[in-house]
């Protein structure tokens, strides 16, 4: 007993260290140091409203890959539509990036009740890079054309229902 109560001691004669505080990264720094709209000041002139222009938000491009989901889940009744379904979800979406090419899970629910599960894989490449709508688009017109499967653009995939998806690249540069 004597030995716990002197490492308790110890410790607590130690005290709390006093540490400096952690750097905060970018994005934090710039949330909070825009609570309100930032007001650009500029003089009005004849051709222009003395109203002041209202500074693009920092936050609206804090992870493109985060977009890039949210856009794919948006997109799911187009994919419906475009594949004739009562409806789709889109299960699971990964941004593409340098080292990994995008991919996208829908289920269709049909008219007579029964779904498929389609994989689709895209592109390597950054999420915020120019044309983010081709992936979706290509998904899109893939789904219009009758959903054709020729085994140059079927891939293995182990993470796929069937071990299939559909590389929706290939597709659209064979047709």
């Amino acid at each position: 007993m004597t030995r716990l109560v002197v490492t308790m001691e110890t410790m607590h004669a130690a005290g709390r260290r006093n540490l400096p505080p952690v750097p905060r990264a970018a994005v934090e720094t710039a949330l909070t140091a825009r609570t309100a709209p930032a007001v650009v000041a500029s003089p009005p002139t004849a051709g222009t409203s003395a109203a002041p222009a209202v500074a693009v938000d920092v936050t609206a491009r804090i992870d493109a890959g985060q977009a890039f989901v949210a856009r794919l889940r948006a997109a799911a009744r187009g994919f419906a539509t475009a594949a004739g379904a009562d409806s789709a979800v889109v299960r699971e979406v990964v941004p593409p990036a340098r080292h990994r090419r995008s991919r996208c899970r829908v289920v269709l629910r049909l008219a007579d009740g029964t779904e498929t599960d389609l994989t689709f894989v895209g592109e390597h490449r950054r999420p915020g890079a120019t044309d983010h709508d081709v992936f979706e688009s290509q998904i899109s017109s893939w789904l219009g054309a009758g959903q054709p499967r020729d085994p140059a653009w079927l891939v293995e995939d182990p993470e796929a229902l069937d071990g299939l998806a559909v590389d929706v690249t290939a597709w659209s540069s064979a047709s």
